[in-house]
């Protein structure tokens, strides 16, 4: 179990933890922290089936017909106050069927796996997936709070890319009992994202580097707090077998299945209010996504890499688009005197910092960044903004979006063949 990010809970308050939006669904203008790496997920599972090879077919070993592998993601104003936010559109479908619904403006997170909508968004009569006589629930823990919902079956439609009868989660649904303490309790925290308005965004689409969000744990222990079986009022934990777990989307499409790959445009500290990228399927299985000259940074079983800033060698670091910052402990620099703000870095000016990223592999680089004055920030305009940190608990590094800015950044998945060996791993 990993808390592979960190937390942002109501406005501008960030505590330890990977998590969503604020949790008091308060609107203003200043920004929030998103940062949905689950906090019940490695990166590897052992005893995972290795991702279908993403070049050849079954049948002969035939090269597949490539398809369309890229969509858009957009970084703008969803929901008021919300800032560096990755989204795109997802289509959903009844199994089977051409009955489909785009979903809009749902986060892009390459610190998680699997799809989760709100249910409120969700028109079609998606088939529940069943448990032994009730339903399947999942409590997905956040660092700023955990979502709980039914798990239904969709296929997931994405440029010419389908995963089909994938399980997804439907949050907040109300045809299970409302999201328990005990859920909440597994959330750094301590409390739940069950609406649109408190993540900012209509739902999280994890392309991380992990094939499912629980994997074999899941499968084999009962008392895992992360899937359950529900009626309308009683819910007690269950296993839950790999094909009915919450899962990458990527990981099951029929080819470019190995990763994906991020790019955006770059941004300053004075942000914009929208710019456009491309969120790209497959690592070097087609001509718009081969890894070039980019390193590889392989990482541990719980997906993380080194970070080493100043003195500090920080082991718990990861690269994560649906982080909205750089989070990191630097008590040198000033924070934010506004109440709404703990924790945030309000510098006098913009700082330039460097620290240093190191895969297990032994590769590095050194990566300079900056810091800007979040006040500023705040009362800008913008949505885009390079420069947006805050503080987190020592030996901690997380990568947010402004990282991902005037970079390709790869995401390889568990067990995935890649041209730069197997995943998982980063590369930039």
């Amino acid at each position: 179990m990993l808390i592979a990010a960190l937390a942002v809970s109501t406005a501008l308050a960030a505590c330890g933890g990977g998590g969503s939006g604020g949790g008091d669904g308060n609107q203003g203008s200043n920004p929030k922290i998103v940062a949905p790496v689950p906090t019940n997920q490695p990166a590897t599972q052992p005893g995972s089936p290795p991702a279908t090879q993403p070049v050849t077919q079954p049948n002969g070993g035939q090269t597949p017909t490539p398809v369309a592998n890229q969509i858009a993601i957009s970084v703008k104003q969803v929901t008021p106050g919300y800032f560096n936010q990755p989204t795109a559109s997802v289509t959903i479908c009844v199994p089977g069927t051409t009955n489909c619904q785009t979903i809009n403006n749902v986060l892009v997170d390459t610190g998680s796996s699997g799809l989760r909508l709100f249910s409120s968004e969700v028109s079609l009569a998606l088939p529940r997936v069943v448990s032994g006589s009730a339903t399947l629930t999942e409590c997905s823990a956040f660092g700023s709070g955990s979502t709980w919902g039914t798990v239904a079956s969709a296929d997931i439609s994405l440029a010419g890319e389908v995963a089909k009868s994938a399980s997804v989660q439907l949050i907040a649904d109300p045809a299970v009992e409302s999201i328990p303490a005990s859920c909440m309790a597994e959330s750094p925290s301590d409390a739940a994202v069950q609406t649109a308005a408190e993540l900012g965004a209509n739902g999280i689409i994890g392309v991380g580097l992990a094939t499912a969000d629980c994997g074999t744990y899941c499968v084999n222990t009962t008392a895992n707090n992360v899937y359950f079986s529900c009626t309308a009022s009683t819910c007690s934990q269950t296993t839950a077998a790999a094909n009915m777990q919450v899962a990458n989307p990527v990981g099951q499409f029929a080819q470019d299945n190995n990763g994906v790959a991020i790019t955006l445009p770059a941004v300053t500290t004075a942000g914009l209010t929208q710019v456009t990228g491309t969120l790209t399927f497959g690592i070097g299985t087609q001509s718009d996504n081969a890894l070039g000259t980019a390193q590889v940074y392989t990482v541990n079983s719980s997906g993380e890499v080194t970070t080493i800033y100043g003195s500090d060698t920080d082991t718990d670091s990861f690269i994560d688009s649906g982080s909205n910052g750089f989070f990191f402990h630097d008590s040198s620099i000033t924070q934010c005197a506004i109440t709404d703000a703990p924790g945030f870095y309000c510098p006098a000016s913009t700082l330039t910092e460097s620290a240093m990223i190191q895969g297990v592999n032994g590769n590095n680089v050194s990566v300079s960044f900056q810091v800007a004055n979040t006040d500023t920030i705040a009362a800008a305009g913008v949505y885009a903004v390079n420069g947006l940190a805050t503080t987190a608990p020592p030996g901690t590094f997380d990568w947010g979006l402004p990282f991902f800015y005037g970079r390709t950044v790869y995401t390889a998945i568990n067990n995935a063949s890649t041209p730069g060996g197997t995943g998982p791993y980063f590369a930039f």
